[in-house]
């Protein structure tokens, strides 16, 4: 699997919203509420592969009350272990 994450900037007054219905898609590792330019920070892990833009654009950018996407693709996940 691999993992990324997703910044998302929603519209106003949806932030609840949409990470209420990342959740209920099923489709998100973990969703954190952040500070700062962004909304939410979701973490993602798709198989070996998988299109990561196209998976962004057809099962994130769909959900309503969502402005803005920033994706971090990751490397190497340090510590632990």
């Amino acid at each position: 699997m691999v993992p990324f994450f997703v910044q998302i900037k929603c519209k106003l007054g949806q932030s609840y919203k949409v990470a209420n219905a990342l959740a209920e898609a099923e489709i998100a590792s973990e969703i954190y509420s952040t500070a700062g330019h962004y909304d939410l920070l979701v973490k993602f892990y798709v198989s070996e592969g998988t299109d990561i833009g196209h998976f962004v654009n057809e099962k994130v950018q769909i959900i309503p009350g969502i402005q803005d996407t920033h994706t971090l693709i990751t490397f190497k996940a340090f510590g632990g272990s």
